[in-house]
């Protein structure tokens, strides 16, 4: 039977046999399916550690990505842990897009913006703080994880410019 989850939640994700790192569901982004947005924690811990998670919550956050939080648990990528009523400030994560994903290329110059629950608007190219946005198609479980532990998402996505490949 699947979990049901709320804004708040904390989540534990096994890193590997040592350590883990969290995760927070802050929002739904009706802008993108009404899709959960979760902030991803930068600091790891050791997996047998049980730290406060009011603690947790005031971490970095390394990223934020669209999901399905309950497949994630379905699935076994993660597993609850509490929840904690900060959710930190959800206005200013800006999300990409681009009207080139799906097709066979590796960068584009076709971008489009948002902020959760806000609408998107097209900008062409990247430029500036817009670079910094987040890709924000709703991501597999899987996928989160790998991001997690390596640092990059493992699916084809259009890159910004050619200057971007090593970064993405």
């Amino acid at each position: 039977m699947a979990q049901n989850t709320k804004i708040g939640d904390i989540f534990s994700i096994k890193i590997d046999s040592h350590s883990k790192k969290y995760i927070q569901y802050i929002i739904s982004d009706a802008t993108q399916l009404n899709s959960d947005v979760i902030r991803v924690f930068r600091t790891k811990y050791p997996i047998e550690s049980i730290p406060d998670l009011k603690e947790v919550a005031k971490g970095e956050v390394e990223f934020c990505v669209h999901c399905v939080t309950k497949l994630g648990i379905t699935l076994g990528y993660w597993q609850t842990e509490g929840n904690v009523n900060d959710v930190g400030g959800t206005e200013g994560i800006l999300f990409r897009d681009s009207s080139d994903y799906g097709k066979k290329i590796t960068f584009s110059d076709n971008w489009w913006l948002w902020t959760i629950n806000q609408d998107q608007r097209f900008v062409g190219k990247l430029f500036g703080e817009n670079r910094k946005a987040e890709i924000g198609i709703v991501v597999s479980p899987d996928s989160i994880v790998h991001r997690i532990k390596t640092g990059e998402y493992d699916f084809a996505y259009p890159h910004m410019n050619n200057e971007d490949i090593d970064k993405q």
